[in-house]
């Protein structure tokens, strides 16, 4: 591609840059020469090419154009490589092979490029025409080797002790020069830190001393300007622990340190914690202050039929053979029958539906019964309304004729005595709904029903329908007759009740 670029035509670039040349005067704006290159420093791979883009252009008439590079190194005076005058190009012959140019095209080609290529380049330009005017550029080349693929070292190779030992890690690369070193962990940067410490060019890390915080996935990350390339992930090995002992148990009810467990039932307990290597497990047993080892292994199965105490003090205790640490922690367990307890706890932990469904049920029924005692106690609904009523109401003289409608007048009749101003007790009467009441005895009142009987009836007990009407009339002339009319009445009240009873 970058040879293709010198081939272009170079006619038509000129004719470009007249018409461009053209448009500039017809617009009155003359300026003068102008160079121009995409980036003043580029990086560049040993043994292949290399192109130098270079951009000019003017607005004046133009006779000649003149192309010069020049190289230059620190502390050293540049050198002509090559030159043009308009199409034809003049070369240093120490480097006519080497250096490649295309006038009018002022750009540079170097192939191959070595190490002694690298330095500054310096592109002039020169325009002859009313007057000679000229501008220059100066490129920066560098000149690198790709980075191979980095390789981890860890020393020491067999781990370290946590708090003890102290860990290298240190990154190899066998090609690639301006080698610059970033180590990560888990895909982080590492950076410098009270336990962290790099080498000059970071190409090592030094951990001391190493901790549990250490442990992760490291890789070295190389790179120039001209690639970059990451080793493959490593983990230090770290001893550690233990950390964070525990114990858990697939049955029985765990409070704090202690194991609730039903008499007969075998419960299986796992003691665990964070280390590495692998912690070795002991369960000591304690019993009438003694101790001793019952097994070894992280678990340990208990059958609480084969324990004769209720309660029972276990430890479980482990240790690291590499970092020499140990720990160790304490539980009880206790044997109880937790059976109904169980099916007490079922009991309580009703849903909340059903609780909801209990007390509507509760409320419907309270309202039914509610409903039916108020239904059949009359009596207490009839003395709750004569209790309410003025002594004025009861001294109304109201008259029953019992004559209008014939159907009217069964029911339950009540006479109530209240005594007047003179010491003369009246007997005013009063209509209620029929009902199976039975006289009160609060009041001095007697309460009657009046039962309807039907024709055949009213033959069979021709007395008991005249008898019926004396009591209507005796009735009517309650209000008129005095003291001694009333104690007749009463006479025939008591005749009437109990000839009412022998209805019903």
């Amino acid at each position: 591609m970058e040879q293709d670029a010198f081939m272009e035509p170079f006619s038509s670039r000129v004719g470009v840059l007249r018409c461009k040349i053209y448009l500039l005067l017809l617009a009155g704006a003359c300026s003068g020469l102008k160079v121009a290159v995409p980036s003043h420093t580029v990086h560049g791979i040993r043994g292949q090419a290399l192109y130098l883009p270079v951009h000019y252009g003017f607005h004046t008439p133009a006779s000649d154009i003149q192309v010069i590079w020049l190289f230059e190194r620190p502390h050293t005076m540049p050198k002509y490589l090559l030159g043009s005058v308009n199409k034809s190009v003049v070369p240093d012959l120490e480097y006519q092979h080497k250096f490649t140019m295309m006038p009018p095209n002022a750009s540079l080609l170097i192939n191959p490029l070595q190490f002694t290529d690298e330095g500054n380049y310096i592109v002039k330009v020169n325009i002859q025409g009313n007057g000679t005017l000229s501008a220059s550029q100066k490129i920066q080349v560098t000149v690198d080797d790709p980075v191979t693929k980095p390789v981890v070292q860890i020393q020491p190779s067999s781990g370290a002790v946590e708090y003890v030992g102290n860990m290298t890690l240190t990154c190899l690369v066998e090609g690639g020069s301006r080698r610059v070193y970033q180590w990560l962990k888990n895909g982080r940067p590492v950076h410098t830190s009270s336990t962290n410490s790099f080498s000059l060019q970071n190409s090592s890390l030094h951990i001391a001393p190493v901790t549990k915080e250490d442990i992760g996935n490291y890789s070295c990350l190389v790179k120039n300007p001209v690639s970059r390339m990451e080793s493959d992930i490593i983990m230090p090995t770290i001893y550690y622990g233990p950390y964070g002992l525990r114990v858990n148990s697939d049955r029985g009810l765990k409070v704090g340190e202690v194991f609730t467990v039903d008499i007969g039932e075998a419960i299986l307990f796992d003691c665990s914690a964070d280390s590495y290597p692998p912690n070795t497990y002991s369960w000591i047993q304690r019993t009438n202050n003694a101790t001793y080892v019952i097994k070894h292994g992280p678990r340990l199965e208990v059958a609480s039929e084969k324990i004769a105490q209720k309660t029972t003090d276990y430890m479980c205790c482990a240790y690291n053979n590499i970092t020499g640490r140990r720990d160790e922690t304490h539980f009880t367990v206790i044997i109880t029958s937790v059976g109904i307890e169980k099916l007490a706890q079922k009991g309580k932990s009703l849903s909340p539906l059903a609780s909801i469904t209990g007390i509507s049920l509760f409320l419907i029924i309270s309202m039914c019964l509610l409903f039916l005692w108020k239904k059949f106690q009359p009596y207490k609904v009839i003395k709750q309304k004569l209790e309410g009523r003025p002594e004025t109401e009861y001294r109304k003289a109201r008259t029953f004729s019992g004559h209008e409608d014939a159907l009217d007048d069964f029911g339950i009749y009540e006479f109530v005595a209240f005594p007047d101003a003179s010491g003369v007790a009246r007997m005013p009467a009063r209509s209620v709904p029929a009902s199976d009441g039975v006289p009160g005895q609060d009041l001095h009142s007697t309460i009657y029903e009046v039962i309807q009987h039907i024709p055949a009836q009213q033959q069979d007990h021709p007395e008991s329908s005249s008898q019926d009407g004396e009591e209507d009339a005796c009735l009517d002339r309650h209000d008129e007759a005095g003291l001694q009319e009333l104690g007749h009445c009463k006479e025939q009240d008591k005749g009437k009740h109990s000839r009412a009873k022998q209805c019903i």
